[in-house]
């Protein structure tokens, strides 16, 4: 075989040829073994059911015997025992509000026998996606990725967080994201996290609607964590709210508003931390995913932003700047605290401060005491656009 005569060089194409094929052989092998990481991380995910539902959203249900759910896959979880009666040993915080109109969530009461917990099926582009953006999604010094959110670190330990939040579906582009979230964090760096809340995120669930969700992380969106139950960490105690959910109904601008109460509540004894969807607890995460997860030096509601192709920001909240009318911008009302064993504390104004790092695009705005229907109080949002990334 000839050699070939390139810009004042000589190959010999017969071995040219074999280093080709060996690169594409190390290419071949390196995703074979991907596809064999992420179809063992499927069967620890998706365990048989007891039932399937399939949902009207094309999506599908399981139900999975309570004792069986993937966490306990867990390798720190192996021998982890569910709290007594699978309930916490604190009375979880509940919002008498009425006046809103409540979204719907989860299931109906007899679809998931009891015993049973509803788990939304993941499929391997769901795994994929939901990797790149739990990885690129939430992370402040990415490009593309914006936030403007209150929070609290006045005092020296919170163990819990909740409020009630306006749900909105805002327009991104499969690679845009837009979130409302309420958290708390703590550890050098913050590395330890935990956020709930309703986002529109393509990425992660192939679609444009507004879906419930919850994230986690020990390492600060490194490796360790996820969104939901992609990957062992959550343990499931509802059988009728689920998270990753899709979320029907979402209010309009100067029309009607539908909203979510949530909070995120350490249990002292256990020092698991519950989340509650509509007053009824979903379930925790044990005490034992965390590196430094004790009790929380900060706790934060908000709008986060991302877009992995960078270029404009996608709008945040209901993509208006907050103007303290509660049918515009999003908001976060009958926002609280916990910081000891008891007493619930809803937060004055010198126990916060706001943040935005694209003001221009986004902020937020805190203004403590209302009136009795939303009593202490926020809005977040913007619309977006070309936020100088």
């Amino acid at each position: 075989m000839e050699p070939i005569h390139i810009i004042g060089k000589y190959f010999d194409t017969t071995s040219f040829s074999l280093v080709i094929s060996g690169q594409r052989f190390d290419s071949m092998q390196s995703t074979l073994k991907k596809d064999s990481e992420i179809e063992k991380e499927l069967k620890v995910i998706n365990k048989t059911p007891v039932k399937s539902i399939y949902t009207e959203f094309g999506y599908i249900v399981d139900c999975i015997d309570i004792n069986n759910q993937p966490t306990f896959d867990h390798s720190l979880l192996m021998n982890h025992k569910f709290q007594l009666q699978k309930k916490p040993s604190f009375k979880i915080r509940t919002n008498k509000r009425t006046s809103s109109t409540k979204a719907v969530f989860g299931l109906q009461k007899g679809e998931c026998p009891i015993g049973t917990v509803p788990i939304k099926r993941t499929t391997k582009d769901d795994l994929i996606r939901g990797k790149s953006y739990f990885n690129n999604g939430l992370v402040d010094h990415i490009h593309g990725n914006h936030y403007a959110e209150v929070i609290s670190e006045y005092f020296p330990i919170y163990h819990g967080v909740a409020g009630s939040s306006s749900i909105y579906n805002v327009n991104v582009t499969n690679d845009q994201s837009s979130s409302s979230v309420m958290y708390v964090r703590n550890g050098p760096d913050s590395t330890n996290y935990i956020g709930m809340g309703w986002h529109v995120a393509p990425q992660l669930y192939n679609d444009h609607a507004t879906h419930v969700y919850a994230v986690w992380t020990r390492d600060n969106f490194k490796n360790i964590g996820c969104f939901n139950l992609q990957c062992p960490g959550f343990v499931q105690t509802s059988h009728v709210n689920y998270l990753g959910g899709r979320i029907t109904d979402t209010s309009t601008y100067e029309g009607q508003i539908f909203e979510m109460t949530i909070s995120i509540t350490q249990d002292l004894q256990t020092k698991n931390w519950w989340l509650s969807l509509e007053n009824e607890m979903i379930g925790y995460y044990p005490a034992s995913l965390f590196s430094d997860l004790t009790d929380a030096h900060q706790v934060g509601w908000g709008g986060r932003t991302s877009n992995l192709q960078g270029g404009p920001s996608p709008p945040m909240g209901s993509g208006v700047f907050p103007d303290n009318i509660y049918d515009h911008a999003s908001y976060f009302i009958h926002v609280s605290f916990q910081v000891d064993s008891t007493d619930w504390l809803e937060p004055e104004t010198y126990t916060i401060k706001t943040f935005s790092d694209k003001p221009e695009c986004f902020f937020a705005k805190y203004y403590g005491l209302q009136d009795e229907d939303v009593r202490y109080s926020l809005q977040f949002g913007g619309p977006g656009g070309n936020c100088g990334d």
